[in-house]
């Protein structure tokens, strides 16, 4: 075809607007999302025991005639982006759909489960910040989240309990699948008598090191307004405080998804803090971090792309994602000498640094 646009090819340009128009609508992909979890559809699945048709799935949901073929579009779509399998039931050969990997993550009452997750970040009221981009980005200080409500997400989940109840939850499915991970990672806390878990919520990960490692003493470090009226037990207890003002003395301090909630600034004043708890024992101790790298020359396409958009993301709280290279600068500036780094889940690894 002959040139249109900037010497460009009709057909470059017709790509350049599927491209366009993918991000314009890509918004419903997670309004599709949250619609497969508000109608428990993963859990009818599973519970029906075998794949359900939608004549069979529309019964159940008491769907009215008149939106049967609107169900059956989202279904399709969904299940075109892989979170459903379409198969065939032999006896009748009608169309059925099974779960997949990505649905069974939202069966509910399972071992993990990260519908919590789509609740919680799906609430309106959250998911709306984003519409400030344009404004945020002339605020020299301000985060998307003080933009957007005047206050810091921080200070609105410390206002806010139910809202902080639901982010602790999703926090805690997230950390099912971190504890997955860690099962084979005995030497990362092989000699370790004493670790805190820095920002460890509600101890999801913490009762996990705590019943794999019955040796190891685990402490739960938090804000109080989330470590209140919890309970551990022989190896496992609970501490509030501010992780800026000091952390608890133990051999390793865990922190898992906490650096990119914050500045470069603030993850220097974490890291010294970090140094000055593990440095008080006698030994030499370390910092154990689960936190996003990235590497976009060595990774796949994908495993980037969610890295990248994840720093897009932590515009909430003007945090980040980082290269190896803007870990290494943080731990050098922070007094550290050493640290390794090892693939750990898809998209997180695992950094171990040492004084």
């Amino acid at each position: 075809m002959a040139s249109i646009i900037n010497d460009r090819k009709a057909s470059e340009i017709f790509q350049g607007q599927a491209l366009l128009y993918r991000h314009l609508y890509a918004f419903i992909d997670s309004m599709c999302l949250k619609w497969i979890v508000e109608l428990d559809i993963p859990n009818i699945i599973n519970k029906h025991g075998q794949p359900i048709t939608l004549q069979e799935l529309v019964s159940i949901l008491q769907v009215p005639p008149t939106k049967i073929d609107k169900v059956h579009s989202i279904i399709r779509y969904m299940a075109h982006n892989g979170f459903f399998e379409i198969v065939r039931i032999h006896d009748d050969n009608k169309e059925a759909y099974a779960l997949t990997a990505a649905s069974e993550l939202l069966v509910k009452g399972t071992g993990i489960c990260l519908a919590p997750t789509v609740e919680c970040f799906l609430d309106p009221t959250l998911s709306s910040i984003y519409h400030q981009l344009k404004k945020w980005i002339y605020e020299e200080h301000l985060t998307l989240f003080e933009v957007s409500f005047g206050t810091q997400f921080w200070e609105f989940l410390n206002k806010n309990p139910s809202y902080n109840k639901s982010f602790n939850e999703a926090m805690a499915s997230d950390s099912q699948l971190i504890n997955l991970a860690l099962r084979d990672c005995n030497l990362v806390f092989e000699g370790l008598e004493y670790i805190v878990d820095v920002g460890g919520g509600i101890g999801t990960t913490a009762k996990f090191i705590s019943q794999a490692f019955p040796h190891l003493k685990c402490i739960v470090f938090d804000r109080p307004q989330v470590v209140e009226n919890l309970s551990g037990n022989n190896n496992l207890t609970y501490v509030a405080g501010d992780m800026f003002k000091s952390i608890p003395e133990a051999d390793a301090v865990l922190l898992k998804w906490i650096f990119h909630n914050w500045t470069d600034k603030d993850c220097r004043k974490i890291l010294e803090n970090c140094k000055e708890a593990i440095s008080n024992n006698g030994k030499r101790g370390k910092v154990i971090i689960i936190d996003v790298v990235i590497n976009e020359k060595q990774e796949e396409h994908k495993v980037t792309e969610l890295k990248l958009l994840m720093d897009v993301n932590m515009a909430c709280v003007n945090g980040r994602e980082r290269t190896e290279e803007e870990w290494k600068k943080l731990f050098i500036e922070a007094g550290f000498k050493d640290y390794k780094i090892s693939p750990l889940t898809g998209y997180l690894s695992l950094i171990e640094i040492y004084p």
